[in-house]
């Protein structure tokens, strides 16, 4: 389960935290755009629920330095011993650019550089070293871990997704069906033993299909017009059906490039019904290879007005069986 949870101040999460591990949940994953950041929910979670892992999905590679990076993610791994992965990636223009200030330049050399350097520096060794994206002067961190933290890297096409199976622990993959997951797969030949795959996924668990899907058209327009998001989906085969909505949207007709998106799109991308529904397809994820499942959960009509014990039903109703843990 993506943390914090919509409409949940995160002070209020610890009693959620504990009976997400009740429910079944193995994990509670972060992210970082414009909320909170990637690592203080963690590290309130792994107080709050010491039998859930952690992880980030994903903590930018721009907008922390490198040093910092390690230290952040040493911090996390000291007070979860074994329990946190750390994700990394590129992330966008705007997240690193526009809201950062930081130049968006080379990210898929930035990545693998910073990828580079957290598993010495992680391993306790002495950096010192002149990568072609930055250079790292004499750095050691004082408190290695006595078990580095996992590094999986986010990923969309062939050239990050190579990269993730020859040098890192794991991927994390973001916006796309459960059908995609072969395709992206087969770009991971030669990952080493015990390599996870990750899937964050979109679900909005209501009934109201009007709704979810007017809330999937303006996430969808949103994100896939950017540059990296338009081409892997171009690259999975939905080039024809999304370039109604990126000319509109090129053309400045916001209004009309969400309404292009088509429901299948939507309906793909964007996992909607009642929640044991959406717990069905997201064991779709499941049987294409994803070995860990992050929910995503999305505002509905139903958690809009029922309050803590509706969310408290639906996480429940939302977790795997016995049978599928």
């Amino acid at each position: 389960m993506t943390i914090p949870l919509t409409g949940v101040p995160l002070g209020a999460h610890a009693p959620l935290l504990a009976e997400l591990a009740d429910a079944g949940y193995t994990d509670v994953w972060s992210s970082e755009v414009a909320g909170t950041d990637a690592f203080t929910p963690l590290a309130l979670a792994s107080a709050w629920a010491p039998r859930l892992h952690l992880g980030t999905a994903i903590a930018p590679v721009f907008t922390r330095g490198p040093g910092l990076l390690a230290m952040t993610a040493v911090t996390l791994a000291e007070v979860a011993p074994n329990r946190f992965r750390l994700g990394i990636g590129a992330s966008s223009p705007v997240v690193v650019q526009d809201w950062n200030a930081r130049p968006f330049e080379e990210p898929f050399a930035r990545t693998r550089d910073t990828l580079r350097f957290l598993r010495r520096a992680l391993a306790g060794e002495m950096v010192d070293e002149e990568f072609p994206t930055f250079a790292v002067r004499r750095f050691k961190l004082e408190r290695p871990p006595a078990s580095p933290p996992p590094i999986l890297l986010a990923a969309l096409r062939s050239g990050m997704l190579r990269l993730a199976a020859a040098e890192a622990d794991g991927v994390i993959l973001n916006w796309l069906a459960a059908g995609d997951v072969p395709r992206v797969r087969a770009e991971l030949e030669g990952a080493k033993d015990g390599f996870e795959t990750v899937a964050r996924i979109f679900v909005c668990p209501t009934a109201d299909a009007g709704y979810a899907r007017e809330l999937g058209r303006r996430m969808i327009a949103g994100y896939l017009t950017v540059p990296a998001y338009a081409a892997f989906h171009r690259w999975l085969g939905r080039g024809e059906a999304l370039e109604p909505m990126w000319r509109a949207w090129a053309a400045g007709d916001r209004r009309a490039a969400t309404a292009a998106i088509p429901d299948e799109v939507v309906d793909a991308l964007i996992l909607h019904g009642t929640p044991q529904a959406c717990r069905d397809q997201v064991q779709e994820y499941v049987r294409h290879g994803v070995q860990t499942p992050v929910i995503a959960l999305l505002p509905t009509p139903e958690l809009s007005t029922g309050g803590v014990g509706v969310l408290r039903t639906t996480l429940f109703d939302l977790a795997p069986t016995v049978t599928e843990a």
